[in-house]
């Protein structure tokens, strides 16, 4: 019973600085790419086993950044009360086992990611990965800590992110590139980076005080709020066309109704922005309150559930773009 529990314990604190809370998004990921990348002649049994490696691969790939990015962050996240869950299962699992356990996962997803490059024979596929697991490390570990060099880190956020897994798992399906996926493919970068902006929000404070010189730290809260509502807006507006151009060229027009669903999706999260907005002038204006201060991070804190509510009412009109295909 013992071992048992310390087994139990061990996983657990893995899945937690693996952040497994990721898994959506990730499937998110893959239901993009293959609903823009499938074909009606695919059979069932092929899909099922291309979507079982592809999404292996990125939730692989994913957790090896997650880690490296908890590692890199220990000393900042025990500062932060919520994020210390991370520094204790950190702890909890080792960091020296979680160093091995990195390069274990790296090793295992390498030849995973390899094989299903043979097997498909599309060299593409592993070049994506490589790109991708490169710079989903360099974004946290030193020298090159992407996570704090200004403007580069919003774009390896936008590759790591949505282009490069949306794009492995595109290519896992397609051997040609369709303009109208990369109109979504644009729309979905813009849409990343503009639901993240709300984490660095919450990490300015802290950020800032460590000298990590994030986008949000150096545009300041005001700023950064103007560029998530920016970004946000014409992400959906360029998903939403996309979506409208695919439905009407394959002659699938009575889909468009659903396409209502990313206005409303991205209005209930502008809103949520727009409040962000007005407590970061507030702030500037209250010279550094420390109260106003508490309700942005309070308020930012929150951008896990907005990620949910954009990138989920993404994948359900993927879905649905997916159906089309395969029964239309």
């Amino acid at each position: 019973m013992l071992v048992d529990n310390m087994m139990l314990e061990t996983i657990r604190s893995l899945a937690i600085v693996s952040r497994a809370e990721f898994l959506l998004p990730n499937l998110g990921s893959l239901i993009m790419g293959l609903a823009w990348g499938a074909t009606p002649s695919t059979s069932i049994g092929d899909l099922a086993v291309l979507i079982i490696l592809s999404f292996t691969i990125i939730n692989l790939s994913s957790a090896i950044g997650a880690q490296a990015n908890t590692l890199s962050d220990q000393e900042l996240d025990s500062r932060d009360e919520r994020k210390k869950h991370l520094v204790e299962a950190t702890n909890s699992f080792g960091a020296d086992h979680l160093k091995k356990a990195l390069i274990i996962e790296f090793i295992l997803t390498l030849i995973l990611a390899s094989l299903f490059t043979y097997i498909q024979r599309k060299p593409l596929l592993l070049l994506l990965w490589i790109a991708g697991i490169s710079l989903g490390c360099g974004y946290s570990l030193q020298p090159t800590r992407l996570k704090s060099r200004n403007w580069l880190a919003p774009i390896s956020l936008m590759l790591v992110l949505a282009i490069f897994p949306v794009l492995f798992a595109y290519y896992t399906f397609a051997n040609e590139l369709n303009p109208f996926f990369l109109i979504s493919l644009a729309g979905l970068a813009l849409t990343v980076y503009g639901v993240i902006i709300p984490t660095e929000t919450r990490d300015y404070f802290g950020d800032k005080a460590m000298g990590i010189k994030t986008l949000t730290v150096t545009l300041g809260l005001v700023k950064a709020s103007i560029l998530a509502i920016t970004l946000l807006t014409t992400g959906a507006a360029l998903t939403a066309i996309a979506f409208l151009l695919q439905f009407t060229y394959s002659q699938h027009s009575i889909m468009n109704i659903v396409l209502v669903a990313i206005p409303v999706a991205a209005f209930f999260v502008l809103k949520q922005f727009a409040k962000l907005y007005t407590l970061s002038k507030e702030y500037d204006e209250s010279n550094n309150s420390g109260i106003i201060r508490e309700k942005i991070v309070n308020l930012s804190a929150h951008n896990p559930q907005w990620i949910m509510v954009i990138t989920q009412t993404y994948s359900a009109i993927s879905i649905i773009l997916l159906l089309s295909k395969l029964l239309l």
